[in-house]
């Protein structure tokens, strides 16, 4: 039975879609004016995996997240520049989906730019306005917050808090109250501008998400989610937007929130300089090492991110892998082992108890590794048939089509040096080990090597 974190209500629930077995799930994605970072790559990987996990328990999931391609920062940005804002945000949303491609980021249906959108954030402005909820002032259209009387009530607060750094809060002294957001910025000379009946203009940051939902999903759907920083301002905007113009709730049933990325217990982000992007890890890691990281913290909690925090993971991926290569090097002649049944059932329902569990991973990759270290035992005793190899690879394969931690390719051994090999192991057997050692360094010089472990040898490209 799966159960949800729903930040809405504080607690664990049992999830039910609004229509059976589909789900519409939004994850706010980035505004595309610099290189992302990996406090992006931690939300946008564990949103990865809890979609992926959906699709295996059965539901069809459609997945929609925005990019927001018109913003104060992408104009400041492009000024610096000199350079137009639409090809700076076009050139850094490629670098954006180039990021989620090289992390194996692909469960996302459909990507949404802001400004596609334009038609029906004119049209919610103008229903908020009709209903005197919207009100203009000197620089645009703004949210009368009194309207709403429920603001606040995602992330149990009410109004801007002093020295909140997470919050975006439009200035205007001409506001009626303090926390009021815009709608419809009006554009300055030389600014982006759509001519419409709003006058010239361009959306305010929260605005974008609740048109593009209304028109991809309608005015409810089952799973909004985005970092832990974005709950207050944005998704309470989104809130009281949608929830005031349809009329009904809650505009979105269930709220997950990924925890954020620290670094020396500060979190990552552009403005405060200590962010490192996607694209400099990955010059240095695998993209299996940084999604693993992702994964060994609960969505929910922070996350310190570390040299050290990137070499623990590359450790301890770097024993599944040799699993997986003890798999794909074992041949046997052994009868069908009746505890490798027992064993694939246990982690199987391990995996899903602590994925239904509100997606536990740490606690599914720790069954992962239970079940390694039962399974190289038997690997170790030869006591493992070549039918048992495929039941285990069939059950770790399925959990990588999840988690997408593991070398994907299946390294073909050649003949010649598989021959080597078997020399090799026959040199041992006689204790002939300076002809071991020989063979060895010429398994190296063609650009293999071979690993003795406690489970055995393992054949390893170079």
């Amino acid at each position: 039975m799966l159960k949800l974190y729903n930040t809405l209500t504080r607690k664990k629930e049992i999830f039910k879609p609004i229509n059976k077995d589909k789900i519409k799930i939004f994850v706010c994605g980035p505004t595309v004016y610099d290189y992302s970072h990996l406090g992006h790559a931690k939300t946008y990987i564990q949103f990865d995996i809890i979609v992926k996990y959906l699709r295996y328990k059965g539901f069809k999931v459609f997945y929609l997240q925005n990019i927001t391609d018109i913003d104060d920062k992408i104009i400041k940005k492009a000024n610096e520049e000199n350079t137009d804002w639409k090809n700076l945000s076009k050139k850094y949303k490629e670098f954006y989906l180039e990021d989620m491609k090289n992390l194996s980021i692909n469960s996302v249906n459909k990507y949404a730019r802001a400004t596609n959108y334009i038609s029906e954030i004119v049209s919610q402005v103008k229903r908020l306005i009709k209903k005197e909820i919207g009100y203009k002032i000197s620089d645009g259209y703004y949210f009368d917050l009194t309207k709403f009387k429920e603001y606040g009530k995602l992330a149990k607060r009410k109004t801007q808090e002093d020295n909140d750094d997470i919050s975006r809060i439009d200035e205007n002294p001409e506001k009626k109250n303090k926390g009021d957001f815009c709608l419809w910025k009006f554009s300055k000379p030389d600014e982006p501008s759509w001519k419409t009946e709003l006058g010239g203009g361009r959306p305010g940051w929260h605005i974008e998400d609740t048109a593009i939902t209304e028109k991809e999903f309608g005015y409810k759907y089952d799973i909004h989610g985005g970092g832990l920083g974005l709950i207050f301002p944005h998704h309470e905007a989104e809130i009281a937007q949608m929830e005031s113009i349809s009329g009904k709730k809650p505009l979105a049933k269930y709220w997950l929130h990924t925890g954020l990325l620290n670094i020396n217990k500060e979190k990552m982000s552009k403005s405060l300089g200590n962010f490192t992007t996607i694209r400099d890890a990955l010059k240095n890691y695998n993209k299996n090492i940084i999604r693993f990281l992702m994964l060994s913290t609960h969505y929910r909690k922070p996350l310190e991110f570390s040299e050290e925090s990137l070499e623990q993971a590359k450790n301890s991926l770097n024993k599944l892998n040799e699993f997986i290569l003890k798999l794909n090097n074992y041949k046997s002649k052994s009868k069908n082992n009746k505890k490798i049944y027992s064993l694939i059932i246990k982690l199987k329902l391990n995996f899903e108890k602590s994925m239904d569990d509100d997606f536990e991973t740490p606690k599914a990759i720790t069954s992962i590794f239970e079940f390694t270290r039962e399974v190289n035992k038997i690997i170790s005793e030869e006591e493992l048939s070549n039918s048992d190899v495929k039941k285990v690879k069939k059950l770790m394969n399925e959990i990588n089509n999840i988690f997408g931690i593991l070398e994907e390719k299946i390294i073909i051994i050649p003949r010649e040096i598989q021959d080597l090999v078997d020399k090799r192991d026959e040199a041992r057997k006689d204790k002939n080990f300076k002809l071991a050692d020989e063979l060895r360094e010429k398994i190296k010089s063609l650009g293999y090597y071979v690993d003795d472990t406690k489970e055995g040898r393992i054949i390893k490209k170079l």
